[in-house]
């Protein structure tokens, strides 16, 4: 069996080297909580992303969400901000306030309202603006460390990662996760780990870590042995599948004991997730909202006809919830393929960027604080 080096971010050891990806509306205090129950406590969870001018204007949802549990150690939030002042406000505020252990960066959001105002995944096209942004974070978060998540870049044409990651190490960037996309690509195709082994040659200083097409504890395993990387960043695969850093932990430490749920665990942990964010939330019948989106990838390849599919779907109590669940053949063993891509697999090979932005890598005039959006990926 090969053994895998802890990952170092900064003081914190990260042993498995495994980290949940921030994702908007997933990521949240109570998918942190089943993460980490099924993982032993072992692993990274980062927060959803915040945008670091409503943390700095103090957004009443924003604050919720960098609420962390008193047991989730280190505390790691993923900050994404346009305007270096304002990045470096974010992370004194942090720093002061003692709001988190561990400070991410989000250069890997492809979504058009996010990147049209040239943010997310098309800023590290501009190299000073980005390392503008890097130095004020850096700068700002004493002895916090600070990582960062990219893509390959804008499209084949505009490949920016190995330029981001000699750009990141001379800011004193803690480590670098690279998603093996283009912004082109979205979410479609199949992801690059070439271009993860070509980055963690380009900056053998720092850690870097791979994501991407991670759909089981073997994926990760073979990313780590292919590409040589430090550790990996597990998104989409974990979608109603948190057992999966179990899985995970049993896979760095040989074991083997992966969890392959029945119905009946699963539809367990979909009733304990509901509960924990109504309890978030502070409202049952939200929380049983929120957890809709939920119900198609825990069910994902089990037999469930389409119309308890829409029943589930709307669903508006714990009571309800658990009523129509049970009407289910909770006897079902865990359906072969069920490990395979989960979430947003489409691609989108149109990219929108501010006018004239791919003309000059080092003009960096017309980024707004517009780009600032409540939005996530990467």
């Amino acid at each position: 069996m090969t053994v895998f080096s802890p990952l170092a971010i900064g003081p914190h050891i990260v042993q498995p080297p495994v980290v949940l990806a921030p994702m908007a509306g997933i990521t949240n205090a109570p998918f942190r909580t089943l993460c980490r129950e099924f993982s032993g406590g072992k692993g990274l969870f980062v927060s959803e992303m915040i945008t670091t001018r409503a943390l700095v204007e103090r957004n009443e949802k924003t604050m919720q969400l960098i609420h962390f549990d008193a047991s989730e150690k280190p505390r790691s939030i993923q900050l994404y901000g346009v305007d270096p002042q304002t990045v470096g406000k974010a992370v004194r505020m942090i720093v002061d306030e003692d709001l988190a252990d561990h400070i991410d960066l989000n250069f890997g959001c492809p979504v058009p309202k996010v990147t049209r105002k040239g943010g997310g995944s098309a800023l590290p096209y501009k190299r000073p603006l980005l390392r503008a942004i890097l130095r004020e974070a850096v700068g700002n978060a004493g002895a916090l460390p600070v990582t960062m998540k990219m893509r390959k870049g804008i499209d084949d044409d505009h490949i920016t990662y190995l330029d981001a990651g000699r750009i990141a190490v001379e800011e004193g960037v803690t480590a670098i996760a690279l998603h093996g996309r283009t912004t082109a690509q979205h979410y479609g195709g199949v992801a690059d780990w070439d271009a993860i082994a070509r980055l963690k040659e380009h900056v053998p200083e720092i850690p870097v870590l791979g994501n991407g097409d991670i759909w089981s504890a073997d994926d990760a395993l073979r990313m780590m042995r292919e590409t040589g990387c430090d550790g990996v960043v597990v998104g989409r695969g974990c979608l109603g599948r948190p057992w999966l850093f179990g899985d995970l932990v049993a896979a760095f430490e040989g074991t083997g004991d992966y969890a392959e749920p029945g119905l009946r665990t699963v539809a367990d942990v979909m009733v304990r997730h509901a509960r924990l964010l109504g309890e978030w939330i502070g409202d049952e019948a939200r929380g049983v909202i929120d957890f809709r989106k939920h119900v198609a990838w825990y069910l994902k390849g089990f037999s469930v006809g389409s119309e308890m599919r829409k029943r589930l779907a709307i669903t508006s109590s714990l009571d309800e919830l658990s009523a129509q669940l049970s009407e289910l053949d909770l006897d079902q063993s865990w359906p072969t393929g069920a490990d395979g891509p989960r979430g947003r697999t489409s691609g989108n090979n149109r990219v929108v960027l501010p006018d004239g932005w791919l003309k000059d890598p080092y003009d960096c005039a017309g980024v707004s604080e517009e780009a600032e959006l409540d939005t996530s990926g990467g």
